[in-house]
């Protein structure tokens, strides 16, 4: 009470307790240097011998009681301080025995003497070997075996905390934990990964005091020996005697304290990551009941056979039974050490029923608590675009392993932002452990869009067509295009680029995959947002257009419409003030976003040849005839002017001659554009654009007056 009076009075805060503590860890360490250079009195190098025993101990039984290994984070930089004031105990312990060891036993101190004394009984021979087997049990098994199982955990705790990353982004998106929570998660397993890495490295401090501890012994004897023989005149049998006694008894004064440390950074390292004490877990590991009635039986017979000694064996056979027997009844009441309850044995008093009774509501078990009430911030958005990942490709996403596939992703994005003309949206990636290891998917709004296996560590041979030999490996699909591949190893690249292949990567495989289906469903990437950004861009250079279009003109769900439909129709939008000052001219005449989308195309004509023709003088043609096209206005009339009205046999029969002709196109190196009526072309494009790969629909009012046609194939009925 005076204490805590005290505190009170002198307004003792946390903050200055964490002030003294920090000083005095500075103060440590500096002592523990200056012992080095600085002569120490005997009466002083006791107190630090037993301070240092006393330091491994209360380290060792604070990882005992630790629940979990994280939390005892300092334990690293422990061993490190620790290992360090021992080492500067030896320089101070060495100069004392070799200054003062002529002059008797105790002129070392108490300390050293009792060990050399006591502990050895004073014969410096068997102190030798003493000594050498603890240095073995030390360096060689306690140590030793200590830093492989660091090296092990460190490497196994880097290597996993990507997929450890990935599943909390996995979790924290399907809703299983809020933001705070993955946040500590994260913290949780970074401090992990520092941990078990800062223990590799602590653990190569142990193994080398384990050797200075030999080294150190040695040069004592020697430099005792030679002191004692020339400096003072002592005879060979009493100069061994007296600085081999107090070298032994130095060095076990100090390799005790070094065999604790080591023990307990043995035991961190074994420990399983969990909140649970050492002994709970062995107690819970180790009380078997089968194997201690087992071994009780064995012991028992070993006890009674001629010979052997009784008393030591059958004493134990009795104990591992009685623990036995104890942890049976704590796992069933109903069994009683005293005798066995025998199963005839039933309650037939109100006494034994209601006890009964009381067990069983007591063995009940508590109530769950109250989960919370959800709200909006539990409903998590859907992903727009979405990559999965199987656990074995989780190395392409992982930049520590070498992966790149984030950084091409990346380089996609950009090209296809500067291309459209608008930003696309980030990829979420995540792992996805219901997936084949060596599967991807691509998903757009959740609707999964394109999925292929690939394998990390190998590379794609394509086929392009034309090639010059095989070459060995797994066979698959290009995923983007698909043409014929092989998997093959990487050594097998020049030779498979001698044969005509072109051989990718699998990032780039992944890359382009999406590049391609992004490029085919850029259309539904644009919405309101992404509209009103393009228009607040516009705004800057041409505020005087943009602020007359919405929502005088046009609401800005219409202005959406009309740029998901140039894009479902391959028309790029990066020339917004053509677009906008379209739409300011039409809207008035027309509200339908079709009959706008047609007005810009045809403001944007010169731009659609140009991506088409790719530079050629003239644009190869495929015309419809004029009776086939006669037909067709007359089947949009009767289909209501969609196109329903197309009897199933024609359109089948338009479908194959427009695949041929494409086809041909292709087969020249030119493309493939059908030209037709802008009343037919809109139709035409949305029935040409999932079943005849590569072809371009124009009206002829799209075709630019400076560009010459050329009439390659003509379609009929």
């Amino acid at each position: 009470m005076q204490l805590a009076s005290f505190f009170q009075r002198s307004n003792f805060s946390k903050e200055s307790f964490q002030q003294i503590t920090g000083l005095g860890v500075a103060f440590f360490v500096l002592a523990t240097l200056a012992m080095v250079i600085l002569p120490i009195p005997a009466l002083l190098l006791d107190i630090l011998f037993s301070f240092n025993i006393a330091l491994s101990m209360v380290v060792l039984l604070v990882v005992v009681y630790t629940l979990k290994p994280l939390e005892f984070g300092a334990f690293p930089s422990v061993i490190l301080i620790a290992t360090v004031f021992r080492l500067a105990l030896n320089i101070a312990s060495t100069r004392v025995v070799l200054l003062e060891g002529h002059e008797g036993g105790d002129a070392a101190g108490d300390v050293i003497a009792s060990f050399g004394e006591v502990v050895i009984g004073g014969n410096y021979a068997v102190g030798l070997v003493v000594f050498a087997i603890l240095m073995i049990i030390n360096f060689k098994v306690v140590t030793a075996g200590a830093g492989r199982i660091s090296e092990v955990t460190a490497r196994f705790t880097l290597d996993s905390l990507p997929g450890k990353q990935m599943a909390i982004d996995a979790d924290l998106n399907a809703g299983f934990i809020n933001q705070e929570q993955a946040r500590e998660r994260r913290e949780e397993i970074t401090a992990e990964a520092d941990f078990y890495g800062s223990m590799d490295g602590a653990s190569k401090f142990v193994k080398g005091d384990a050797v200075a501890g030999l080294l150190i012994m040695l040069i004592n004897i020697a430099g005792g020996l030679i002191i004692g023989m020339v400096q003072h005149g002592l005879a060979f049998s009493d100069a061994i005697e007296i600085y081999t006694l107090l070298t032994i008894g130095d060095g076990l004064v100090a390799q005790i304290p070094s065999l604790l440390l080591s023990i307990a950074t043995a035991i961190v390292v074994t420990r399983e990551n969990t909140s649970v004490q050492l002994g709970d877990q062995l107690s819970a590991q180790l009380g078997n009941v089968k194997a201690l009635y087992i071994g009780a039986a064995i012991l028992f017979v070993m006890g009674i056979v001629p010979g052997m000694p009784h008393l030591a064996f059958i004493s134990l056979a009795v104990c591992m039974a009685g623990t036995g027997l104890l942890i049976t009844s704590k796992l069933n009441p109903g069994v009683k050490i005293g005798g066995l309850i025998s199963g005839k044995n039933k309650l037939k008093t109100a006494e034994t029923a209601k006890a009964a009774g009381k067990i069983e509501a007591d063995s009940k078990p508590a109530a769950l608590p109250e989960p919370q009430e959800i709200s909006w911030d539990d409903v998590q958005p859907m992903d727009v675009i979405g990559l999965e990942v199987g656990y074995r490709l989780i190395p392409l996403v992982d930049k520590s392993q070498g992966g790149e596939l984030l950084s091409r992703i990346k380089g996609v994005r950009k090209k296809l932002s500067q291309e459209m003309g608008f930003l696309i949206p980030a990829v979420h990636i995540r792992d996805n452990l219901d997936l084949s290891p060596n599967i991807y998917r691509i998903s757009l709004m959740g609707v999964v869009i394109g999925e292929a296996e690939i394998y990390h560590d190998k590379e794609m041979a394509i086929n392009p067509g034309q090639v010059f030999g095989k070459i060995n490996g797994v066979k698959t699909t290009d995923p983007a295009f698909g043409l014929e591949a092989i998997w093959i190893n990487a050594d097998q690249r020049e030779q498979a680029q001698t044969l005509g292949y072109t051989v990718v990567d699998a990032s780039t495989v992944v890359a382009t995959h999406i590049s391609q289906l992004l490029t085919n469903n850029a259309w539904q990437l644009i919405g309101h947002e992404e509209t009103q950004n393009l228009l607040d861009m516009l705004a800057k250079t041409s505020p005087k257009l943009v602020e007359g279009l919405v929502p005088d003109l046009l609401n800005l769900s219409t202005v959406v419409k009309v740029m998901q439909n140039l894009l479902y129709e391959g028309v790029v939008i990066r020339d917004m003030r053509t677009i906008v000052q379209t739409l300011v001219e039409y809207a008035p005449k027309s509200q339908d976003p079709d009959v706008l989308t047609a007005a810009i195309r045809i403001s944007l004509r010169k731009l659609i040849v140009q991506e088409i023709s790719n530079g050629l003088d003239e644009l190869p043609v495929i015309t419809l005839s004029p009776e086939l096209e006669q037909i067709l206005h007359q089947s949009m009339q009767a289909g209501g002017g969609e196109g329903g009205g197309i009897e199933p046999g024609l359109a089948e029969r338009i479908q194959t001659a427009l695949t041929e002709a494409s086809q041909q196109q292709e087969m020249n190196g030119e493309p493939a554009v059908l030209l037709t009526s802008g009343v037919l072309r809109s139709v035409l494009a949305r029935f040409t654009k999932h079943t005849v790969s590569g072809l371009h629909v124009l009206s002829y009012q799209e075709i630019p007056d400076d560009k010459q046609i050329r009439i390659v194939n003509s379609i009929g009925q």
